[in-house]
């Protein structure tokens, strides 16, 4: 965990950037009977009975110092996603920059190795080299999904 508070106490610059990456699965939700609308002197009316509709990952892209945010709902969180997702990350959100220092979870699909199965290793390699990476925890203090409220 002192790598990863290391990291976040760097000053902002923004040729490498800090970024942290976080992902849930999300449940996807209709309402059973349509809402009423609020009116003058009447608040909106809610059913809370619900019809799900499935799962989705959400995936949150954030530089802090910065104030960036990007978030992406996709259908699963399969390596091959992740690596679709980082190569955005280099390619459109920080094309400009040398090496991108990326914070994240140590899951199994975190790693290097997602990006050459994604992708042929010469298209693979090149956003491998400009990732410094730093995991953080799995368990214990500091370990909490990403919040809105609770960016470093």
């Amino acid at each position: 965990m002192e790598d990863v508070l290391d990291v976040y106490a760097r000053p902002h610059d923004p040729a490498v950037p800090v970024v942290h990456m976080d992902e849930k699965p999300y449940q996807l939700l209709a309402h059973a009977r349509e809402p009423i609308p609020a009116a003058p002197g009447r608040d909106r009316k809610e059913d809370s009975e619900y019809v799900r509709h499935g799962t989705c990952s959400i995936f949150v892209w954030a530089q802090p110092l910065a104030g960036r945010r990007r978030v992406v709902a996709r259908r699963q969180r399969t390596r091959i996603d992740r690596a679709h997702e980082v190569a955005h990350l280099l390619t459109l959100d920080y094309p400009d920059a040398a090496k991108v220092v990326l914070v994240m979870d140590n899951l199994n699909t975190h790693t290097l190795g997602s990006l050459y199965e994604a992708f042929e290793p010469t298209k693979a390699r090149a956003p491998a080299q400009r990732l410094e990476i730093h995991t953080r925890p799995n368990t214990g203090p500091g370990s909490t999904p990403l919040k809105s409220n609770s960016l470093p």
